[in-house]
């Protein structure tokens, strides 16, 4: 199958990156490699592309999508790895530092990969298939407590207990094994009523559980801190999010190292001495135009957030 994903947000990231021609750009989800042919067009020779993929389906896509560039650097990692990626290629600072958090078209259309609630196919959901840990661990070991935290706080479900319970009483019968059992399960568990007038019944679950999987959350952090570490004065930091939980994470820690300083409110001067790194160049994330909404429905809960370093720390 084709490796198809249509980039979103696309010229405000460019915008947003605000891309030299010799500069080092890194696009921590190569994906269907999108941004980074935009990326491309606006480097010279002395510019540089590390692109960064856990997926090696993507990362073939990109290769032969891009073959006709010879400034690219192709990296088969996670991009919490990034600080090790860096380090290995000998590249201290670069200039710009692109994430886009969503799950590619490619992904959710390929049955077998185990995205998709409207795809038939084996509980997978592993962006990098090397990973001995899949969705299916997560269905049929996680215990009742812990596939209703998930669920709650991954997929901010309404009906959690309820779904966890009905996860745990039919896996007792045999195992779950594919996307359509599960969501056979999930649909037993959401009311009727909810299920009439909300979105698809197994889209929070299926997302909680693709969040687990690929510990996405819990490496945002670490990795935000790496990137803008790795920064040169004047480069940008660039951040597509497809769901609050990323979003707010990506928020609070701009926020954070915008605003460092630890010194109690009712002191007059700063005595903690530390200063920010970065300027949030987004009071407000950037949403997509009503004309990508009309070309790409998948874009509508996209949030792009900007930050640019101003330190030389």
């Amino acid at each position: 199958m084709e490796f198809k994903h249509v980039s979103v947000l696309l010229d405000e990231c460019m915008e947003a990156l605000n891309i030299r021609e010799d500069g080092i750009y890194v696009d921590c989800t190569l994906g269907g490699a999108g941004h980074s042919s935009e990326i491309l067009k606006r480097l010279g020779e002395k510019g540089t592309l590390i692109g960064i993929d856990q997926d090696q389906d993507a990362l073939n896509a990109a290769k032969e999508k891009l073959k006709e560039y010879k400034n690219v650097i192709y990296v088969h990692d996670n991009f919490y790895n990034i600080d090790n990626i860096l380090n290995n290629l000998g590249i201290e600072k670069v200039d710009g530092i692109l994430m886009d958090l969503g799950v590619s078209s490619y992904q959710l259309d390929t049955g077998e990969r185990g995205f998709s609630y409207m795809n038939d196919g084996a509980l997978d959901m592993r962006m990098n298939r090397d990973s001995e840990f899949s969705a299916y661990d997560v269905v049929n070991g996680y215990s009742k407590e812990e596939l209703y935290r998930i669920i709650k706080e991954y997929g901010e479900e309404k009906f959690a207990k309820r779904v966890a319970d009905f996860i745990v009483n039919k896996r007792r019968e045999a195992p779950i094994e594919t996307t359509f059992q599960l969501v056979e399960v999930i649909k037993a568990a959401i009311p009727a009523r909810a299920r009439r007038e909300g979105p698809h019944p197994a889209k929070r679950t299926f997302q909680a559980i693709r969040i687990e999987v690929n510990r996405e959350l819990e490496i945002l952090n670490k990795t935000i801190e790496d990137g803008i570490n790795h920064l040169n004065v004047d480069g940008r930091m660039a951040i597509i999010t497809f769901h609050s939980l990323e979003d707010r994470i990506v928020k609070i820690k701009y926020r954070d190292i915008e605003n460092p300083c630890t010194c109690p409110r009712e002191f007059p001067i700063c005595v903690c001495n530390k200063v920010p790194k970065i300027k949030v160049l987004t009071k407000k994330p950037t949403e997509p135009s009503e004309e990508e909404l009309e070309i790409n429905p998948r874009s509508r809960s996209a949030k792009l957030r900007v930050c640019k370093k101003i330190c030389s720390k």
